[in-house]
């Protein structure tokens, strides 16, 4: 659970909140206004610590009518008759007083979650390469480590390779537990479990890493969907690093909102992003699949509308070739878009905040050559 914590006086109920298992995030009560936004992400829940008020913050009620799902906590010195009323009014879902347990301030999120709108979870994003070393953990990454940090501890990157992926190696993190351990514990599995298996890395943004053993069992779809499922339930946003040759899991994307297929400037690439992308079309429908190109050369001899013709849809982003940057950034463990100073890091977080539903410039389209007329007309 996400929780912002609006502190007073009280400077432990941020750790206590952490005892709980919450991800936290500590505000002062002029910070709520940001928060009220109708556009804002929002976290979980609000707790307010209002032990050193005589009335609620007037943006609680705003944020309340703009994000009904939102909940929102109360911590009092008494259950006071009028300021239990008070807190009502504003928007609370539950009311706690002195003194403060971990357990009671644990049995109040639950029963805030159970409020929850049924059906509520996040937004989940696929990405796939086309073909192996086409950047795709670049960007799956790059994308989550952006959506993290519009609400921080909202997002999970979940590397989906069985074994060897490279996603825990862009992060700079050596995870204890992987992807496999969650897949073989999904008859115990819930969201306590879930985040014990995780590592947060050091921009904050929670990895779910692929195993480093050498033989994995087969992955079983029902599972995957279900490890999905659960994810999306915990998490505002949840990324997927997708490997394009395990079928068992290319057959779990029914949650993805949207399955993105990441593409290069070369023939083989090009025809199986085609090949791919028309197949998760028919599985997953034409709205939730987009093609995207990486190590974009606007001087290449096969432009974007030569992609275009082959693929047969648009291609919605553009990431400018930086090899360089990339290859620093990996070799130092820190996602580029933390050191946001290039064409493409700017460019992960156009496209992040795309996927977010935040207003972006659509890229400026590359040159057409003609160079693969003899491919270019079969769609």
């Amino acid at each position: 659970m996400n929780v912002t914590v609006v502190v007073g006086l009280d400077q432990k109920l941020p750790e206590l909140l952490r005892a709980c298992g919450a991800q936290v995030v500590a505000i002062e009560v002029d910070d709520l206004k940001a928060l009220s936004g109708p556009t804002v992400q929002q976290p979980d829940v609000i707790v307010v610590d209002a032990r050193d008020r005589s009335t609620m913050p007037a943006e609680l009620s705003v944020i309340k009518r703009q994000h009904p799902a939102t909940g929102v906590l109360v911590v009092l010195r008494r259950l006071d008759g009028a300021l239990v009323v008070d807190a009502m009014r504003a928007g609370a879902g539950e009311c706690v007083a002195e003194p403060i347990t971990r357990e009671e301030l644990s049995a109040a999120l639950a029963r805030l979650a159970l409020q929850r709108p049924a059906g509520f979870r996040g937004d989940v994003f696929a990405v796939i390469g086309a073909k192996g070393g086409v950047g795709a953990t670049t960007v799956a990454v790059n994308v989550a480590t952006v959506l993290d940090r519009l609400q921080p501890s909202s997002t999970l990157l979940m590397d989906l390779h069985p074994t060897y992926g490279d996603a825990a190696i862009f992060l700079g993190v050596e995870p204890r537990f992987s992807t496999l351990d969650a897949l073989e514990n999904m008859h115990r599995m819930d969201g306590s479990f879930l985040r014990t298996l995780m590592t947060q890395t050091k921009s904050g943004l929670n990895l779910l890493a692929s195993s480093d053993h050498a033989v994995s069992p087969a992955v079983d779809v029902a599972r995957v969907r279900s490890l999905i499922d659960l994810a999306a339930n915990e998490f505002r946003y949840l990324v997927l690093d997708v490997p394009r040759a395990d079928a068992a899991v290319l057959d779990s994307l029914e949650a993805a909102s949207k399955v993105v297929v990441v593409a290069n400037q070369d023939v083989a690439t090009i025809r199986s992003a085609a090949r791919m992308a028309g197949a998760l079309e028919q599985r997953y429908g034409k709205d939730r699949v987009s093609v995207v190109i990486s190590r974009y050369d606007a001087r290449a001899e096969i432009g974007q509308a030569d992609v275009e013709r082959v693929i047969g849809r648009p291609v919605t982003h553009l990431f400018p070739n930086n090899y360089d940057t990339a290859l620093a950034s990996l070799n130092n463990g820190r996602p580029l878009v933390l050191d946001n100073h290039t064409k493409l890091a700017s460019a992960f977080t156009t496209f992040a905040d795309r996927l977010a539903g935040r207003p972006a410039e659509r890229p400026e389209r590359g040159r057409s050559t003609g160079f693969l007329s003899l491919v270019g007309g079969r769609r």
